[in-house]
């Protein structure tokens, strides 16, 4: 039995109609950089995590810098972020020539640690970016106690975690601002690049919205600094659509969590994802740690996998501290030592929405058929 790691083929061909339909609008009306699709999509994004304001960005990428550039974050200013998370979380800080100051985390979350964010700071210190690694919260509310304590910004990196929520509330409107990627293969995925930033503060929301169209708020009137960060007509209609099949996919992804951690029950070799009592985890990855054996016997399993027609994933082989661009900041491997292990032990296996009971059964049955072999 064949199980990839992810099927985008499968989730277009149930949608096929509705996205062409919307994608032919678009063409009709050629309308391909903004327009009525990506306006309609902002105003339905924004009521599912109940907040005031979203703009549609190019992609996550920029949607991170957009948060903290028009908060003001310039050069020698330091922005603390996990070292587990993607490198783009930290370009939102480089690219506003700040420096990131990478902090470990929790280690049944997955995500940043507040107490060694609040350890992080210094005089410099204007943000803190709380990841929702995963597809699962990151704990809010100390950090927002933190971030007020020093007068610093709490912002949210959501790329991962669309619906997700936090002790009953949606992600993305707990911070000044959140940062969203619309990647194909995230939750909610585009069919190319594209990402948002939410949020309840209206004038940094206008701001952003400015700033994304060469900072004009009437065209060639530019009043402040900004850059080419639209989104697209076409990624706005597809986003629309999917939009509305949305929480279906997550409760999909929740009942194949589930699946998992049922039939890899009483497994001692490996360590299953935690979900913590204050998180409605969404899934987007579903990351199992081997507490024995190490890199070699990780990679072993996937190998095995591979060899079987189950593919897997690795989120993230070397952590942000360790890659050679931030050499200059000085860290070294010990650093962070939950995230280095998640580094070195961690395996993302099959998550989709559309995950079968006998796939998920396949992955499992060679898993143990694995550890079997291998005493």
């Amino acid at each position: 039995m064949q199980v990839p790691f992810l099927d985008l083929k499968a989730q277009y061909k149930s949608i096929k109609d509705e996205v062409n339909t919307a994608i032919q609008d678009v063409l009709d009306n050629t309308a391909y950089v903004l327009g009525k699709a990506v306006y309609d999509f902002e105003t339905k994004f924004a009521q599912k995590h109940q907040v005031k304001h979203c703009i549609g960005t190019s992609s996550g990428t920029d949607a991170n810098h957009l948060v903290l550039w028009a908060l003001g974050l310039k050069t020698g200013d330091e922005v603390i972020i996990p070292a587990n998370t993607f490198i783009a979380t930290a370009w939102g800080a480089t690219l506003c020539g700040a420096k990131p100051v990478f902090v470990d985390v929790d280690q049944d979350s997955y995500n940043i640690d507040p107490k060694k964010a609040e350890a992080a700071i210094t005089k410099r210190t204007k943000a803190i970016v709380a990841v929702h690694l995963y597809g699962q919260a990151a704990d809010m509310d100390p950090l927002r106690q933190i971030a007020d304590k020093h007068g610093i910004y709490l912002v949210e990196d959501a790329a991962q975690a669309h619906l997700a929520e936090y002790k009953g509330k949606p992600i993305g409107g707990l911070g000044i601002g959140s940062s969203f990627s619309f990647y194909p293969g995230k939750n909610l995925g585009a069919y190319g690049e594209a990402g948002a930033v939410i949020t309840n503060a209206d004038a940094l929301g206008e701001k952003i919205r400015y700033m994304r169209d060469h900072g004009m708020p009437q065209k060639y009137n530019h009043e402040m600094y900004g850059h080419n960060y639209r989104m697209e007509g076409i990624q706005g209609a597809v986003l629309g659509v999917k939009l509305n099949h949305l929480e279906k996919w997550t409760r999909g992804r929740r009942t194949a969590a589930e699946k998992y951690r049922e039939l890899l029950s009483g497994l001692s070799q490996i360590k299953l994802p935690k979900e913590m009592d204050y998180a409605r985890h969404v899934y987007h990855l579903f990351v199992i740690q081997l507490e024995e054996g190490g890199t070699e016997k990780r990679d072993k399993l996937a190998e095995y996998l591979k060899d079987n027609q189950i593919s897997t994933g690795l989120h993230y082989p070397v952590p942000l501290h360790l890659q050679k661009c931030f050499s200059d900041l000085g860290y070294k491997r010990g650093d962070f030592p939950v995230t280095e292990k998640l580094s070195d032990t961690g395996l993302s296996l099959p998550m989709f929405p559309e995950l079968t009971d006998d796939q998920i059964g396949h992955v499992a049955g060679k898993i143990r058929e694995f550890f079997e072999a291998n005493k």
